[in-house]
């Protein structure tokens, strides 16, 4: 069929998901390599025509046709896929259920893996596809009112993994990748070739039996390329296992050291322990059996002197500031002198008006005043016969002042 756009949309719009399908179209394609650019226009035009479900397979033929251009060194339609694969792969994974966004994500890593395409390209497709995947997230999140504890993922969930299985999950992931790429692609090969050498089947005429053989010459390698990088990956987790094996060895052996020392160590305690116990009970025994006269016999232990204790009453100390006060009478606290007399009683000074006259105020004076010896003489003394007042004798002067003195000569 010679090479035109109509001939190029009938082919794109002939091609499904079937291995066969997208590899003869691949090689129709790549057989026209001189109208790379041309025929790369066309499949991205056509590609945002199709449903999901369709663009899928449109990027299965992207896959098919650079790959094997890489393979061989023909760099055309690298070169033509280069400008429009990121936009291609980011359109059929927008609105694309799960189960086809995880196919599109496995043939992007393949990408990365075999460096199809330049690193620049590689990243930003790759940040583009993660973008869609933050965006799905986030519209989840506010569909549920704001909550992610319900919705996390399961890797948030998972444990913290222990430092020394660090090393395995590269490998593991690697591995975990390239598995079911590898299972798929060993079953497409069996399958065309057990068609393709079955003696049941009719030989075809030469010109499509070499099709088909050239097709599953290509459908064998890419599946021992498959099977490569597995064996690759399933290389470095085992050689990852093989150091924590050896890690782990050692550390049992140091382990069982330790546990037989520890071992000889508890039995050593455990004989001493029971040595230890034998000797306390046949010290009890040796009591038991001492006979009532030797206990007897025994001589008390003597008790201890009683020690000298100092006595806390302190001796009595002479009071000088007593003998100050009361001189040769005695202090009439300690009982000496019981025939002394009294302190004096001195009455509380009494209040008069200022318009008093002197005979009244003596005369309120002395009958409050107390009789009491003064220089040892107990005489009295009548000051008026008008009023038969009686004074106590005051001593020489009277004890009265001048002016007291000349107020009762006034009076009187």
């Amino acid at each position: 069929m010679a090479y035109t756009n109509d001939a190029v949309l009938s082919k794109l719009s002939a091609l499904n998901e079937s291995h066969e399908s997208i590899a003869s179209t691949a090689q129709w394609i790549m057989f026209h390599r001189r109208h790379a650019a041309t025929s790369v226009q066309l499949w991205l035009a056509k590609l945002k025509e199709l449903p999901s479900s369709k663009k899928l397979n449109m990027i299965y033929l992207a896959n098919e046709v650079t790959q094997q251009s890489k393979a061989r060194h023909k760099e055309d339609f690298l070169q033509a896929f280069s400008p429009y694969i990121a936009e291609a792969t980011t359109l059929a994974y927008t609105g694309a259920n799960a189960d086809i966004q995880n196919k599109l994500r496995r043939v992007v890593d393949v990408w990365r893996d075999r460096n199809i395409f330049d690193r620049q390209i590689q990243d930003a497709m790759e940040a583009k596809l993660d973008e869609i995947d933050k965006a799905r997230s986030t519209n989840k999140v506010g569909a549920f009112g704001g909550s992610r504890s319900m919705f996390a993922s399961s890797a948030s969930l998972t444990p913290s993994l222990p430092a020394e299985l660090t090393p395995l999950v590269a490998p593991a992931q690697n591995l975990s990748k390239s598995t079911p790429n590898m299972k798929t692609a060993i079953n497409t090969a069996n399958t065309e070739f057990d068609k393709l050498v079955d003696p049941a089947n009719p030989p075809p005429a030469p010109p499509v039996q070499a099709a088909r053989l050239s097709g599953l010459l290509k459908t064998l390698a890419m599946a021992e390329n498959l099977v490569s990088e597995s064996m690759k990956n399933r290389k470095e987790l085992v050689s990852a296992l093989e150091k924590i094996l050896a890690t782990n060895k050692e550390a049992l052996a140091t382990e069982e050291v330790h546990f037989n020392e520890l071992t000889t160590r508890k039995a050593v305690i455990e004989a001493k322990k029971q040595e230890v116990e034998l000797a306390i009970l046949g010290g009890n025994n040796s009591i038991k059996e001492q006979t009532p006269g030797d206990r007897m016999s025994c001589s008390p232990v003597p008790e201890p002197e009683r020690p000298q204790v100092e006595a806390l009453t302190p001796p009595h100390v002479q009071n000088h500031h007593e003998d100050d006060i009361y001189g040769d009478l005695g202090n009439p606290q300690n009982g000496n002198d019981a025939n002394a007399a009294p302190p004096p009683v001195f009455q509380q000074e009494r209040q008069f008006p200022s318009a008093t006259s002197g005979i009244e105020i003596l005369s309120d004076l002395a009958s409050h005043y107390q009789t009491m010896p003064l220089n040892g003489s107990s005489k009295k003394r009548k000051l008026g016969t008008s009023n038969d007042e009686v004074f106590p004798d005051l001593g020489a002067d009277d004890g009265i002042d001048a002016d007291v003195a000349e107020m009762l000569r006034k009076d009187s």
